[in-house]
């Protein structure tokens, strides 16, 4: 199957800027072009579709958190740019993505910007806003905009701004973009308010901030701060604060990884005591420069990432998809059977009962009169036909909504595939008993099999560019 003609320009524009930035990463592309291929084959994307979307290009960070956590004051401090606006009250219920200008003034620009262009983030976000809030996908602008910033530290990055999380009119459909924004992310940032220490009272944010960001594969890439940790210096016990988020933190799983604790000092609250203010100072410094240093290495890591997903995708469909297909085949299978012999014993006892109340049967031998003979076997016959489909398509509804149902609120495009693909094993003109899952052949495997051969390959290139085992320099000058 070959891409719709959006999707195959919106290749052919990633390739072209590839083509002079990292040739390592324009042949992914083509890697991810044969992944492609199965995935329309077997119906877990469809040809407005493609994987490569599934990964940002260009390093992005994304910022979550509550409101009122300093999110937008980070953001700030970091560009050495005033662009978002700050405060108690919620000041931007938005998501901003964050580029690069040459302007000497920043610039706000509609989300419709972001929708239609296929090189940002979030491009047709406006189709997945409309699937869970119907008559959303036009208010587009009410989610989305686009902000530039003349700013050396953004420049081959974005950097995206997420409305408050605990406070939202518009979740299901905030929740969507959310998930996408974390999906293409190389690395999220999660804020929390050390000025309201009652993590208790936030169990829904932390578990979907938290809890099912430890269950990612990409999990490395979150990193917790909780921000504005200047305001309890006046505590008895400032240790405590930081205590009871860790504390919040782990009973949501999160037992490993880095607790950052960070304050913009353009706005710090006074410390009196020189002694604990430059104990503050120094954590916040080298919290900071940790942080610094992550968003730094992300060109590096970026690469590294993107071939992660080309592997981890490709495994997927082979380890994971494959046989989880053939085990709902099996199962609609059996239901499809099932249902038939019962139906199909209802209709001989009807057609018993019928043939004795009109006296058909001489001894043990059934008589039909000559009129009805043909009439009856061939009402029998589309009678049977018309309950057989109608069961295949019962017993397949019956599967995908309980597909979906275990997807909860959260329809991630891995459901969503899974979804398609069953639909178009169970379509009509395929046997019952036809090879479970269609697609999935051995031309598909070796399609499979070249792109983890491919991924291996490119890491190993990525290797020689960033290191030097035998320490001849080879690397480095690679790299440079």
């Amino acid at each position: 199957m070959k891409y719709s003609q959006q999707m195959e320009h919106r290749i052919q524009v990633l390739e072209q800027h590839l083509k002079e930035e990292n040739p390592v990463l324009l042949d992914v592309v083509k890697s991810f072009r044969l992944l492609d291929r199965v995935g329309h084959q077997m119906g877990f994307i469809s040809k407005d579709e493609s994987y490569a979307t599934h990964v940002s290009w260009w390093p992005l960070i994304s910022i979550l958190g509550t409101f009122s956590a300093g999110k937008s004051s980070f953001i700030n401090y970091y560009l050495g740019v005033k662009l978002q606006q700050t405060g108690n009250q919620a000041v931007d219920d938005k998501f901003t993505v964050v580029t690069f200008t040459k302007d000497n003034q920043s610039r706000t620009i509609p989300g419709r910007a972001l929708d239609a262009d296929p090189r940002f983030p979030f491009f047709h976000i406006s189709r997945d806003i409309e699937e869970v809030e119907a008559g959303e996908g036009d208010r587009i602008d009410a989610y989305l905009q686009l902000k530039t910033a003349p700013s050396d530290v953004l420049r081959g990055k974005i950097i995206i701004d997420s409305p408050g999380f605990d406070a939202d009119q518009q979740r299901t459909a905030t929740l969507r973009i959310t998930d996408r924004m974390i999906d293409l992310s190389d690395l999220v940032l999660i804020f929390f308010d050390a000025r309201h220490p009652e993590p208790g009272a936030m169990k829904d944010t932390l578990h979907h901030l938290v809890e099912e960001a430890r269950q990612r594969h990409d999990s490395n890439k979150f990193l917790y701060i909780l921000n504005q940790i200047d305001v309890t210096a006046r505590e008895d016990n400032p240790e405590e604060v930081v205590a009871a988020w860790q504390r919040a933190l782990s009973q949501q799983g999160l037992t490993t990884g880095r607790f950052y604790r960070i304050y913009n000092p353009d706005a710090a609250f006074p410390i009196e005591d020189e002694a604990l203010r430059d104990r503050f100072e120094r954590k916040r410094v080298e919290d900071m420069g940790e942080i610094q240093g992550r968003i730094e290495q992300l060109e590096i890591e970026r690469a590294y990432r993107i071939v992660g997903m080309l592997t981890h995708t490709a495994r997927a469909i082979q380890e994971r998809w494959v046989p989880k297909l053939r085990g709902l085949g099996k199962e609609w299978r059996y239901k499809v059977l099932l249902w038939d012999g019962v139906l199909a014993m209802a209709v001989m006892v009807a057609l018993l009962a019928l043939s004795l109340q009109q006296g058909w049967w001489q001894g043990l031998s059934l008589e039909l009169p000559i009129e009805l003979n043909m009439q009856i076997w061939a009402g029998l016959l589309l009678l049977s036909l018309l309950a057989h489909f109608g069961v295949r398509r019962w017993s397949a509804g019956r599967i995908i909504k309980r597909l979906r149902r275990e997807g909860g609120e959260k329809l991630s495009s891995e459901v969503e595939g899974m979804v398609s693909a069953f639909h178009k094993n169970t379509r009509p003109w395929f046997s019952i008993f036809h090879p479970f899952p269609v697609g999935w052949n051995l031309f598909s495997r070796r399609k499979i099999n070249q792109v983890l051969t491919g991924a291996d390959h490119y890491i190993q290139s990525l290797n020689d560019r960033f290191t030097d085992p035998s320490g001849g320099g080879e690397g480095r000058d690679k790299a440079e």
